[in-house]
C-alpha cells in the first residue's frame, strides 16, 4: 500500500474534480484517506456523513484529533466489517496502484458502494514513454515523484489497462475525467497519451456511458 505521508503530498488536483461528483448529503467512504482533507472538504461543502479508511496509524491519529470518523485497516485484507450498498460513493483516491489484491478491493468497494469514484496516476503519460524511450530507467515526473526503489506503486497502469480491467469485471464505466497538470478541463485527444492522472466513476449497474 502507498505510504500515507507520501500519499498526502502528491499533487492533489483531482479533489475538487471529485467533489463535484458528489452530491449533497450523501453518503460517503473515502479509502486510502490520507490526512483527510478530502473527507473534511466534503463534510462541510457538501453536508455528507462521511467516513474514512487509513493504513498509516500516524494519519489516523491526526484524522481522529481533528474530529473525522477515520479508522486504521488495510484494504487488501478486505472490508468486511462494512455492509452490502452502506454507502452512496466509495473514493479510491490515488491508491489503486498501490493495492496488492486489485481485483479483490474493487470487487469489494462496488460491493459497499452505489457509485464508487477512483483516480490514479496515468503511467502511459508521454513524459513516462519519452523518459524510458531515451534514458532507459524509470520514469519520475511530477505525478509520479518516486524513484523505482522508494515508489510506492505497484502497478504501472494506463487508462486503457483500467478500461480493459473493467470490463472483464463487468463493471460500468459511467464517468471518465483525464486531468493534465493543474488543469481541471477534461483532456479530450487522446488522453491516454496525454493525461497525466485520470478520475473514473464505475458502478455495478448500467446507467450512462461516457
Amino acid at each position: 500500500m502507498m505510504s500515507s505521508i507520501e500519499q498526502a503530498h502528491r499533487v492533489r488536483i483531482d479533489y475538487e474534480v471529485i467533489e463535484s461528483l458528489i452530491e449533497p448529503n450523501s453518503s460517503v467512504l473515502d479509502i486510502g484517506c490520507g490526512d483527510g482533507q478530502l473527507l473534511a472538504n466534503l463534510i462541510v461543502d457538501k453536508n455528507i456523513k462521511g467516513e474514512g479508511v487509513e493504513l498509516d496509524e500516524r494519519l489516523v491519529l491526526d484524522c481522529v484529533i481533528r474530529g473525522l470518523p477515520v479508522i486504521q485497516q488495510d484494504i487488501d485484507q478486505g472490508l468486511g466489517n462494512y455492509a452490502h450498498k452502506s454507502f452512496d460513493y466509495v473514493i479510491l483516491s490515488q491508491t489503486l496502484q498501490t493495492t496488492k489484491e486489485t481485483e479483490k478491493v474493487l470487487k469489494e468497494l462496488l460491493r459497499i458502494g452505489k457509485k464508487v469514484i477512483v483516480s490514479f496516476p496515468n503511467f502511459a503519460h508521454w513524459r513516462c514513454r519519452l523518459q524510458l524511450l531515451l534514458t532507459g530507467k524509470a520514469p519520475v515526473t511530477k505525478q509520479l515523484p518516486f524513484e523505482w526503489c522508494n515508489s510506492p506503486n505497484i502497478h504501472c497502469l494506463s487508462l486503457k489497462d483500467f478500461e480493459n480491467f473493467c470490463k472483464k469485471l463487468g463493471v460500468e464505466l459511467e464517468r471518465k475525467i483525464p486531468l493534465a497538470k493543474a488543469n481541471l478541463n477534461p483532456v479530450k485527444f487522446a488522453p491516454n497519451l496525454f493525461a497525466e492522472q485520470v478520475i473514473y466513476v464505475v458502478s455495478k449497474e448500467r446507467t450512462h456511458f461516457f
